[in-house]
């Protein structure tokens, strides 16, 4: 089983952009899809974010026009650029497979705070 670890998080402004990056122990080509997730405090853990080795990316509404996900399975890194960022967006950033089926043990995730 990969393990995960996640980069890139930090303090940003409103409307600023941030890049994470996932790190995986070993390949991830056959990972499909794989997702970047976010858990608000009190709130439950939500897929932002999903890509396949190929085909269709998928978003959820919120993020949409702003986030866009990518991989480089060579590297065995999965990407999240954000621009447009908004305060609803902070939260802890974690990566892992998209379907329950692929999932791997969950790393410490990197947290995004959206403030002025």
């Amino acid at each position: 089983q990969v393990q995960l670890v996640e980069s890139g998080g930090g303090l940003v402004q409103p409307g600023g952009s941030l890049r994470l990056s996932c790190a995986a122990s070993g390949s991830i080509s056959s990972i499909n899809p794989m997702g970047w997730y976010r858990q608000a405090p009190g709130k439950k853990r939500e897929l932002v974010a999903s890509i396949p080795s190929g085909g269709a990316t998928y978003y959820v509404d919120s993020v949409k026009g702003r986030f866009t996900i990518s991989r480089d399975n060579a590297k065995n890194t999965v990407y999240l650029q954000m621009d447009s960022l908004k305060p609803e967006d902070t939260a802890v950033y974690y990566c892992n497979a998209a379907i329950p089926s692929q999932l791997a043990s969950w790393g410490q995730g990197t947290q995004v705070t959206v403030s002025s």
